[in-house]
């Protein structure tokens, strides 16, 4: 069976650059993006499992692509798991109007990791 693939749009090395090696080691292949505008292209050309979006530092700019990526019709269906910085609110609400399934403090997302994945993958 192939790996399953993740998609990651992350532009700050921490915890961008260690999500990588967290998922490898878990199994998934990882496919990056730098630049927000082109998420949903890569998600179509990919068709991954699931994507992480750090939603820093380009807050707006990211969750316009994520609310894209959840209004495409060939990608709606991918959870979302978007990354932001543990004490601004502001961007968690963001992040969840815009789409994503679970928004996750920048300080946790190694530390509580297999949780995550576990929860944005369950069916609703």
């Amino acid at each position: 069976m192939a790996e399953p693939l993740a998609l990651l749009l992350y532009e700050r090395l921490l915890p961008g650059g260690q999500l990588v090696n967290h998922l490898q080691d878990r199994g998934y292949r990882v496919q990056t993006v730098t630049d927000p505008a082109g998420l949903v292209q890569a998600a179509e050309e990919y068709k991954p499992l699931l994507a992480f979006v750090d939603v820093a530092p380009h807050a707006e700019q990211v969750c316009s692509e994520v609310n894209r990526l959840k209004a495409n019709a060939s990608t709606a269906h991918i959870p979302v798991i978007a990354i932001a910085p543990a004490t601004d609110n502001k961007i968690h609400d963001a992040a969840r109007a815009a789409g994503a399934k679970l928004v996750v403090a920048d300080n946790a997302i190694l530390v509580h990791l297999d949780q995550f994945l576990e929860q944005a993958l369950q069916i609703d």
